[in-house]
């Protein structure tokens, strides 16, 4: 996984969250502030400005790069938490990057998101995806999986969380103010999280 890898990484994240952006919004409208979509479209707009206008030399560059960008540019919770995840990835990773170290790296980007938004798994939040994928790239590389199908794994780990928290009760952000109400619909964090995961497995393979 060279540098490469990475800016291909996000510039279909970014494609995806475009193609994706209204369904986001719908579900952070039933239980947030309608803006979870729109605002993920422009900070991976910007993600990618950013990196074609200073291409970064190492996949360490081009993680900080994007969660910087992230953080700077992307209001609410979304650009914060997301930009905490990559700098933190960035900051963690070891080069020449292996599975094993994007695998440590991926799960302190996590543990970073969890720190800063005070979540754990069941809170309803975009933990519920991430915690799973982190779980399932660890047990590829001990399983010694190939890239490919590790992240494979871990997108359809994401998924599935993702669709785990719709009978979960919000008990973080914006969302938990509705109590029982929030009973019912996927987190838009949640699902933007399993997008973005699903997007290093597209790159892996080849398709984007």
């Amino acid at each position: 996984m060279d540098t490469a890898f990475f800016v291909a990484w996000f510039e279909d994240a970014a494609k995806v969250v475009r193609l994706r952006r209204d369904e986001l919004t719908r579900l952070d409208a039933a239980i947030g502030d309608a803006d979870h979509g729109a605002n993920l479209d422009r900070g991976f707009a910007e993600v990618r400005a950013a990196l074609t206008d200073w291409p970064p030399a190492s996949p360490v560059q081009a993680l900080v790069s994007a969660g910087t960008t992230l953080i700077r540019r992307v209001g609410g919770a979304s650009g914060p938490l997301y930009g905490s995840a990559f700098r933190q990835m960035g900051k963690t990773l070891e080069e020449p990057v292996t599975l094993a170290r994007f695998a440590g790296a991926f799960e302190a980007g996590v543990v970073a998101v969890e720190r800063l938004g005070k979540a754990a798994p069941g809170d309803k939040t975009m933990i519920d995806a991430l915690a799973p994928a982190s779980r399932a790239l660890a047990l590829a590389v001990r399983e010694g999986l190939e890239p490919l199908e590790a992240f494979e794994r871990a997108a359809r780990a994401a998924e599935e969380g993702a669709l785990a928290t719709i009978p979960m009760r919000a008990r973080k952000g914006r969302a938990s103010y509705l109590g029982e109400r929030s009973v019912g619909h996927e987190d838009p964090g949640a699902a933007s999280s399993a997008l973005i995961v699903a997007s290093l497995a597209t790159v892996a393979g080849g398709v984007s």
